[in-house]
């Protein structure tokens, strides 16, 4: 089932065009899809290392049950999966992404519980989860919105939402050489690795149109979460969000 995206929905607070892939499921899966086996690879180059540091920070600052029921949506490979299981052996990860090819190689990963799906129809029941993860994925959902009262409604009273995902840094100036380095870095490893260099300067295009931290604080704020937190990084060019659900 496909997320749909309206007219009203491509109104973004910069005023920049949204990038085709995030218009249509089909241009992300195949984009997803093309960069699987690199894409661990990717992730730590443009991060300089730190992407593993901040996802297992996300975890351990997420207050967990021992037994507990997580979803690790927008996947990838399973890295907030891995990081469930290190701190709570006992707790039970689902990994969910739009393409399959990241799937297969979460499952080669032990990563047993893998399912391919619509961040907008999530095929669960309501107040399914203790914890939702989300790894770079809030950036690429069609339709925001729409994405985050999924979450929220999967997720168990009480339970939390945790994200870690690239944003607009404040500074303007700062801002500008942030774009410009993520565009300049996705189009140089986009041509070694592809031949392509759009394969990963859309991380740096897709940022254009994204909701700042504290939109996305807000935003969940209103969609039933009553407490949000947060820590950025790199001048608030990376940040993670833990928002506990109204009990």
């Amino acid at each position: 089932m496909r997320c749909r995206t309206t007219q009203k929905n491509k109104v973004n607070f910069f005023h920049m065009p949204v990038p085709a892939e995030r218009q249509d499921s089909r241009l992300m899966r195949a984009m997803f899809g093309s960069i699987a086996p690199r894409y661990d690879f990717v992730t730590r180059i443009i991060s300089y290392g730190m992407d593993r540091r901040w996802k297992r920070l996300g975890v351990a600052q997420a207050t967990l049950p021992e037994n507990s029921l997580v979803l690790d949506l927008a996947a990838g490979t399973g890295d907030f999966s891995k990081l469930v299981r290190e701190r709570r052996p006992k707790a039970r990860s689902i990994a969910m992404d739009i393409t399959e090819p990241m799937l297969r190689l979460a499952r080669a990963q032990g990563l047993d519980e893998a399912v391919c799906g619509d961040a907008c129809a999530l095929p669960f029941p309501d107040a399914t989860f203790d914890c939702v993860f989300i790894g770079y994925g809030l950036r690429n959902f069609p339709n925001l919105k729409t994405a985050v009262a999924e979450i929220s409604r999967v997720t168990r009273p009480g339970g939390l939402m945790v994200s870690l995902d690239f944003f607009l840094p404040p500074n303007p100036v700062f801002r500008e050489m942030y774009l410009a380095y993520l565009y300049a870095q996705g189009a140089v490893w986009g041509m070694m690795l592809h031949g392509r260099p759009r394969t990963y300067s859309y991380i740096a295009d897709s940022l254009r149109s994204f909701v700042s931290i504290q939109d996305l604080s807000s935003l969940l704020e209103r969609t039933g979460y009553a407490k949000v937190d947060t820590r950025g990084f790199i001048l608030g060019g990376i940040a993670l969000h833990w928002a506990t659900k109204s009990g």
